[in-house]
């Protein structure tokens, strides 16, 4: 972060002094003529009942905000325009307030402009503060001059000194909000009230609450009994996510994941293992990460037939739209990935109506009407054991 916030300040200087011009020659014969024909304006016009009235609503739209590193912000005006730090900032923001947005953080995986409505889509794309992925592009950010910048997700080590550093360079406030799967309520409430959406907000912070609630009282029931699996990716199908690893958040909480490692990696593509080790866990279900390709031909390979969850039949690949429903990259898709792994893994306790949840979760958080044929689409390597 150190390196960038250097590169991203550097950047920030060259694209001010790109934008800065000459003034045109004939420019103060302009403004002389204008100042004498504003100045008599403003003499008829002005009264001092209009001016009280002003100071009067200025002062009822100013707030103070508190972010989650304690940091205290006071604003004028209601917030009216944002930018987003990364994926998860984005998709949070765009949940709530998709109209507020200057610009994505990141670009859309492909096939999301099917759920994603051209007037958003269209968005400029300014790039994201952290990853090594699409680094934030300081003359983009300028144009597009938001009200604020949120970052959404993990407080990490020197955060508020970084985003001090980036809000006195540019203007324009750099705000955290703490987020992860237990504390996503708390963050929809803060955001609500930092766009004056708290009504809003508190809708999703209940949705939020009641699936990993109901998630956590599924696995109240079943106690010991969590069923064996591996979370596959890579091209061939044997790299695994491994257990304890951030992206195994929601594995690890759900599914005795076997995949026990002396380093996982903290990357989504997983650790690199081979079909002997795979053998060796022999997991009583797999999930197929979406891109790796090998979903489709498992069946029919001998080396993969010896596994006992393709002997079964209990192998899937995991939905994705717009996003990987797991959460890969972390993001608020996890609340999708709970209601899936749950209703897979143990369909007796999960006896919720799974379709009516994830088209609500479309609604809400994508604002798009998800069909029955929707659906079936996104379920029918993942779903069709259950029926």
């Amino acid at each position: 972060m150190k390196r960038f916030l250097a590169l991203f300040l550097c950047g920030l200087m060259v694209a001010s002094l790109a934008g800065c011009g000459s003034n045109d020659s004939s420019s103060s014969e302009s403004v002389n003529s204008e100042e004498s024909s504003v100045s008599a304006e403003s003499s008829e016009n002005s009264s001092s009942q209009e001016s009280s009235a002003e100071t009067a609503s200025e002062e009822a739209a100013a707030f103070t905000f508190t972010d989650s590193l304690g940091r205290e912000f006071t604003f004028e005006e209601p917030i009216e325009t944002v930018a987003a730090s990364g994926l998860l900032s984005q998709l949070v923001i765009y949940s709530l307030a998709p109209d507020t947005l200057v610009g994505w953080s990141n670009e859309w995986s492909e096939g999301a402009e099917k759920y994603i409505p051209e007037k958003y889509n269209s968005l400029p794309l300014i790039g994201q503060l952290y990853g090594s992925n699409t680094e934030m592009n300081p003359e983009q950010l300028m144009i597009a001059d938001p009200d604020v910048v949120i970052d959404i997700g993990d407080s990490k080590d020197g955060i508020a000194e970084d985003l001090d550093a980036l809000g006195e360079q540019t203007g324009i406030p750099f705000i955290h909000i703490d987020a992860n799967m237990e504390t996503m309520p708390e963050c929809y409430t803060m955001l609500g009230e930092l766009l004056g959406m708290e009504e809003e907000a508190a809708e999703y912070a209940d949705f939020c609450d009641s699936i990993y609630t109901r998630t956590l009282d599924i696995m109240e029931e079943v106690g010991d009994e969590k069923v064996s699996v591996l979370y596959l990716t890579g091209d061939t199908g044997t790299n695994v996510v491994a257990k304890g690893s951030y992206h195994a958040e929601i594995i690890d909480l759900i599914a005795d994941n076997l995949a026990i490692v002396e380093s996982p990696s903290s990357k989504g593509t997983g650790n690199e293992t081979d079909m002997e080790q795979l053998m060796l866990w022999d997991p009583e279900v797999i999930f197929f990460s979406p891109d790796s390709g090998v979903y489709d031909t498992v069946a029919d390979d001998p080396l993969w037939s010896g596994l006992q969850a393709i002997q079964s039949g209990r192998y899937y690949e995991v939905p994705i739209g717009p996003h990987n429903w797991m959460g890969f990259p972390p993001s608020i898709q996890r609340y999708l990935g709970m209601m899936w792994m749950t209703k897979i893994l143990y369909p007796e306790q999960a006896d919720f109506d799974i379709q009516a949840d994830v088209t609500r979760y479309y609604e809400m958080f994508y604002h798009y009407d998800l069909t029955d044929e929707d659906y079936s689409q996104l379920v029918a390597n993942s779903l069709g054991k259950l029926e």
